[in-house]
């Protein structure tokens, strides 16, 4: 866990597999990061797992979900329950189930108010 990164109360990091939380990483309450799950081609439902990475700054927001081997990608931010099954781009912000793009955020467009927290501007993304 990196420095001035945040795992959220009641955030639950199933880590059968290495969870990565870089730099500056937030993690917001009741969020899920789950690391494992079970080969449904196999009659035996034989267990799988890979890693989970955080990367800088990212955020992972209340109720939200990242399943095993997703990679958050640095500046990205993963809405209020979305479900990533996917790795998320640098800077993106998904949202929904299965967790699609809803817009960017931007390393220059970001500033710091006086309690320490970012704020977020997002930009419309065209469907």
């Amino acid at each position: 866990m990196g420095p001035r990164s945040i795992l959220g109360d009641a955030a639950d990091c199933y880590n059968v597999a290495l969870v990565t939380l870089e730099e500056g990483t937030i993690v917001s309450q009741y969020a899920y990061l789950c690391t494992a799950g079970h080969d449904i081609h196999d009659p035996g439902f034989g267990l799988t797992f890979a890693p989970i990475t955080l990367e800088r700054q990212s955020w992972v927001c209340a109720k939200a979900i990242v399943g095993m081997g997703v990679t958050i990608g640095e500046g990205a931010v993963v809405a209020l329950g979305a479900v990533a099954v996917e790795s998320v781009a640098p800077w993106a912000v998904v949202g929904g189930n299965p967790a699609r793009e809803i817009g960017m955020r931007s390393p220059r467009g970001m500033w710091v108010d006086d309690g320490g927290c970012e704020r977020v501007r997002l930009r419309h993304v065209r469907q």
